[in-house]
């Protein structure tokens, strides 16, 4: 046998018999079923959890403001007390870890005992009628479930790692595999990366499968049929793309403001007491929840699916109440993510706004803002549109949604330059470094004084 083919052979015994091979193959594949398999639990448990909270308030329309205000401080206490680093979203986390792998102060981000506190934490401001979503902790649940998986099997790769993992848990969270590929790339990684490719596209399958074995095929916001007339229709695409992107901008503008100024307000008050500010918090959602009727406690997602549907317009009380109580729930630091809130203020700004373009179907306008309202916030073009696709199974959207995502993301750039979650990453991984830098002057400071100390006196005292 020529020597090239020996040494082609003897390549793939290595790559695909060796034990060591299979067991990281192994480990990889079971840590991506099992990603999807607790992303559908999570789902499930959420859907309770917001249930629940209308049947209460629907029961007792006084008891939110005793028990929101009061579970969004036990919240705030439990993350900082037994899971620090499970507050958020998850996803700024995720891309910090990602990050500080390599230096090793981002050992701590993506751990289980991270994404235990993040579920239960998140299901229990969901019950609390926070404007909270599961879709940001599952990329957390996800990255921390492979990154166990890569612990046991011994990889390397382990940056690869939490990009599929958190490919996996935003396919298997909006049963939107597309969009989790390109949320992997253009959110966590911000470009392309053909050696983690394989993994990523591998993990969103396997959780993909674990799905749709489980509930079926589904579009999360049911299958969308409006369409949108291109000769008349680019006034609504314009307007909404400009108005709705200004308001995305504004929102995570408010939010990375508020998370670096509030330390400096309320300096180590803050700190080590949590639970104050976060009640504080919680009257707000409780108010407005009180006002709306509780339309607003919640993801929002009846009064998104209805916007879409075109079966009843939102007036505007609800798209400005929800726009507050997502920013309250978001800087109270509480563990719960902001991608459903922020398609539901969208597509209630759409459908608040669609009595003003005559000959548009409601739901197209409630399509447009909610892809432009989204992409504003997040500025992840891309996967704006790719996601509100695919959770509507509309493609007949698609010009039309890709011009008002690029309307939106150029007014959120004059709003808000920096992206929300890259902002929020590096606001950790500054206070990481930051924390290693004033710890290693104080060990320098003590060393110090302990050599003065030990020296012997002056001859002259």
């Amino acid at each position: 046998m020529p020597k090239h083919l020996k040494l082609i052979n003897r390549r793939l015994r290595h790559a695909w018999f060796t034990p060591i091979s299979w067991r990281r193959r192994l480990a990889f594949y079971g840590g991506a079923l099992i990603v999807g398999l607790v992303a559908v639990g999570f789902a499930m448990a959420a859907d309770q959890a917001q249930q629940l909270n209308q049947q209460l308030f629907a029961r007792y329309p006084w008891l939110p403001f005793v028990m929101t205000p009061t579970l969004f401080a036990l919240a705030a206490w439990l993350a900082t007390r037994f899971s620090p680093g499970s507050q958020g979203s998850g996803i700024p986390h995720s891309i910090a870890g990602r990050h500080l792998r390599d230096s090793g102060l981002g050992q701590d981000l993506l751990t289980a005992r991270v994404a235990f506190g993040k579920i239960l934490l998140t299901l229990l401001g969901l019950l609390a009628g926070a404007s909270i979503g599961r879709e940001g902790p599952t990329v957390l649940v996800g990255a921390s479930i492979m990154m166990v998986a890569a612990g046991l099997a011994g990889l390397k790769r382990e940056r690869g790692f939490i990009l599929a993992g958190a490919a996996a848990g935003i396919a298997a969270a909006f049963n939107t595999p597309l969009a989790g590929l390109v949320f992997a790339i253009e959110e966590l990684a911000r470009a392309y990366e053909q050696r983690t490719s394989g993994l990523v596209l591998l993990a969103v399958i396997l959780a993909g499968i674990v799905s749709i074995a489980t509930v079926g095929y589904y579009d999360y916001f049911g299958r969308s049929t409006v369409t949108l007339d291109l000769h008349n229709g680019w006034l609504p695409v314009i307007i909404l793309g400009v108005f709705c992107g200004f308001l995305g901008g504004l929102f995570a503008r408010l939010v990375l403001w508020t998370s670096r100024r509030l330390g400096r307000w309320f300096g180590k008050d803050l700190l080590h007491h949590p639970a104050s500010f976060a009640a504080a918090c919680g009257l707000v959602v409780a108010v407005a929840g009180y006002l709306t009727h509780g339309a607003v406690f919640g993801t929002g997602y009846a009064a998104a699916r209805s916007a879409l549907e075109g079966s009843g317009l939102i007036d505007w009380d609800f798209a400005l109440a929800k726009w507050v109580v997502t920013a309250a729930s978001t800087i109270s630091g509480i563990p719960g993510g902001l991608l459903a809130p922020s398609l539901s203020v969208g597509a209630g700004i759409g459908s608040a706004l669609s009595s003003l373009f005559v000959g548009t179907p409601a739901g197209s306008s409630a399509m447009l803002g909610m892809v432009a309202y989204f992409v504003g916030v997040t500025q992840a073009p891309i996967t704006g549109f790719v996601l509100v696709m695919e959770m509507t199974g509309n493609h007949s959207m698609m010009v039309p949604l890709m011009a008002a995502t690029m309307l939106g993301l150029g007014t959120s750039k004059l709003v808000c330059r920096v992206p929300l979650y890259h902002g929020l990453a590096m606001q950790i991984i500054h206070a990481r470094r930051a924390a290693v830098r004033a710890a290693s002057a104080a060990s320098a400071a003590g060393a110090d004084a302990g050599d003065k100390s030990a020296a012997p006196p002056n001859a002259s005292s």
